[in-house]
């Protein structure tokens, strides 16, 4: 297990460039299994869990090429089925969440998937019910091996239909979506999630040769096609590295420039952090954070402590609840930060409430931060229990007084390209200890 130790107090100054989006890129990447010709994918980020995908990639029988530093070539042409049997790929796809993406593809192409029950974040109860309905309607059967927790998933025939999704859940929309495209006649998907990430996924199968309309919008039509195409696709930035950046300037005092933020697809991302007092000012696609000696939080209008909360795109992302949180402890005023969707995900601000950090949790979804304004929290050894609460960690021990240690950063690792070495040209003092 690896960790990080950090020295507090280490301003940032200069310019920094976000990482592919981690969450369209695991998407992306599934899409690729749609098609036996070549898929090419630039902007893809070098984290555990995007190469732990396209290993299993590999192992199912996909050509993959990286062609440079953040781009691959992909060409499903020669898919082992019978790989899917294997102790192997039940250990591998178990231990990553986002292989669940790749039921779709492979039930409309082949007819054919198994899927043992998925990993990844400690975050509370995470189910997959959207996925299965859905694909369910389709025509599919699915089979739920208790013993094994494995589910194994034929169709003979895919049929269009119309459905209402009971949650606008991100990846079960992808799921559906990449299923429906090779499926005879129209589906409809109403309460579809509209992210920016599955309008990508929407629009590199509409270049592959898919007719999916209303990409944007919650309310998806796709006319099935009988085979899909090659084509080539740009991953977006990082919307929740971008964040996290923004949040490490304001908590450290730092003078920070963000470059090449896709500043459109940021959606209520920057307005946020100008709530919590952070002067955020775009340049062209740039968006650039001014140094502070102090930010206060903001009001509503009727003077009432201000709430922070997630909801479905184009609401706040809940990956970033846990950083702006950590923001508040550094601000002046106080704010609740309410956390619908996980049941576990703010249990980690007992580490900061340890490090001198005015935090009452009030239950496991919200948690109300009184900010006293800027000053050095409490050194302290701490452990990531996931990415997102990993980087708030992270942040918080960047604006400490003295050395604090992160242990299984490879939970950070998952979802941050060299996190360390980048921070460290800005001005930080991380090291890692293998």
């Amino acid at each position: 297990m690896a960790s990080f130790i950090i020295e507090g107090g280490c301003k940032l100054n200069g310019e920094i460039t976000p990482q592919g989006a981690k969450n369209e890129a695991l998407q992306i990447i599934c899409a690729v299994l749609l098609t036996p010709e070549e898929v090419i994918v630039e902007n893809i980020p070098d984290i555990l869990d995007i190469n732990n995908l396209i290993a299993l990639l590999c192992e199912m029988g996909v050509e993959c090429k990286r062609l440079n530093e953040n781009t691959w070539s992909f060409k499903a042409e020669n898919i082992d089925l019978d790989y899917l049997e294997t102790s192997e790929f039940l250990k591998k796809s178990a231990s990553l969440r986002g292989s669940v993406m790749i039921i779709g593809p492979l039930i409309t192409r082949f007819g054919k998937a198994l899927l043992p029950k998925p990993g990844g974040d400690k975050i509370g109860r995470r189910r997959l019910d959207t996925h299965f309905i859905g694909i369910q309607k389709l025509g599919a059967d699915f089979n739920y091996d208790q013993e094994r927790q494995l589910y194994s998933i034929t169709a003979k025939k895919l049929k269009g239909t119309y459905m209402l999704l009971d949650e606008a859940s991100v990846t079960g929309t992808a799921n559906i979506v990449m299923t429906a495209v090779l499926a005879e006649g129209e589906t409809i998907i109403y309460n579809a999630a509209c992210e920016p990430y599955i309008q990508q996924l929407c629009k590199l199968l509409n270049q592959m040769g898919a007719k999916i309309s209303g990409i944007g919008s919650n309310l998806l039509r796709i006319e099935g096609v009988k085979a899909l195409g090659g084509a080539r696709h740009r991953v977006l930035p990082d919307m929740i590295e971008i964040g996290s950046f923004i949040g490490m300037a304001a908590t450290t005092g730092s003078e920070l420039t963000i470059k090449d933020v896709a500043y459109d697809e940021l959606g209520i991302i920057p307005d946020t952090f100008r709530r919590l007092g952070i002067r955020i000012d775009r340049i062209g696609d740039d968006i650039h954070i001014l140094e502070q000696k102090e930010y206060t939080i903001d009001t509503f209008i009727d003077g009432s402590i201000l709430t922070i909360a997630d909801a479905p795109w184009p609401g706040l992302t809940p990956d970033l609840l846990s950083v702006i949180l950590v923001v508040a402890t550094q601000a002046k005023g106080s704010v609740l930060i309410h956390q619908k969707m996980f049941e576990s995900r703010l249990f980690f601000v007992d580490k900061l409430i340890e490090m001198g950090a005015q935090i009452i949790l009030c239950d496991p979804h919200r948690a109300t931060v009184i900010g006293t304004g800027r000053r050095p929290m409490r050194s302290t050894i701490m452990t990531s229990p996931d990415i997102r609460a990993g980087i708030a960690l992270l942040i918080a021990a960047m604006c400490a007084d003295g050395k604090s240690t992160i242990h299984n950063i490879e939970q950070i690792d998952r979802g941050y390209q060299n996190i360390d070495v980048r921070l460290n040209q800005l001005g930080a003092n991380i090291l890692r200890m293998d």
